[in-house]
């Protein structure tokens, strides 16, 4: 079965990372579902039903996203609180993501060197972002390792180094599904 890939954008086409990696999976119809959240519920009210009918249709998923002040996109924090409900997602009955494969993958616009505790955040990436594995973890998912991409900072001048950079991490995103998500 394939993975899918939640994607949260929410201006896709003005996306220079998220939309490189989402270029990239588009070229694997066969092992990768992108389901664009901002493109499928422009007015913000998700199908709930339809939306844990697609998570139940996948074998694994991945929450793929810019980081906004250290978090996700609001729509995505909406998906997250709409579709893993009691009974579905947790609680002592539910079943629909135990031992489902599952985890995220970030683009961020800050260096690498920011994320540490001597760093201009004071904390590592996966600290700044356990939330999304805590949740998951409760939902009884199978977290697996998370892919984070430093690079393109928006005040930055966008030149053939970033360019190879970006392609070079939308290579490195794939390997890594293909590594965490068979």
């Amino acid at each position: 079965m394939r993975t899918l890939v939640i994607l949260a954008h929410p201006d896709l086409a003005q996306s220079t990372v998220n939309r490189a990696w989402a270029d990239a999976l588009a070229q694997h119809p066969g092992r990768y579902t992108v389901h664009a959240l901002y493109r499928r519920y422009p007015g913000g009210r998700i199908d709930v039903a339809a939306e844990q009918a697609l998570v139940d249709a996948h074998a694994a998923f991945v929450l793929q996203f810019p980081v906004y002040w250290f978090n996700c996109p609001p729509l995505l924090k909406q998906w997250l609180d709409d579709v893993l409900t009691h009974g579905w997602a947790y609680g002592s009955r539910a079943t629909a993501l135990a031992g489902k494969k599952a985890g995220i993958a970030v683009s961020l616009g800050t260096p690498a060197a920011d994320y540490r505790a001597d760093g201009a955040v004071g904390c590592t990436v996966a600290e700044a972002l356990r939330p999304f594995e805590l949740t998951l973890r409760y939902c009884r998912a199978a977290w697996q390792s998370p892919f984070y991409w430093h690079g393109i900072d928006s005040n930055a001048a966008y030149d053939d180094s970033a360019r190879a950079a970006v392609a070079q991490s939308a290579q490195d995103y794939l390997a890594h599904l293909a590594r965490y998500y068979p």
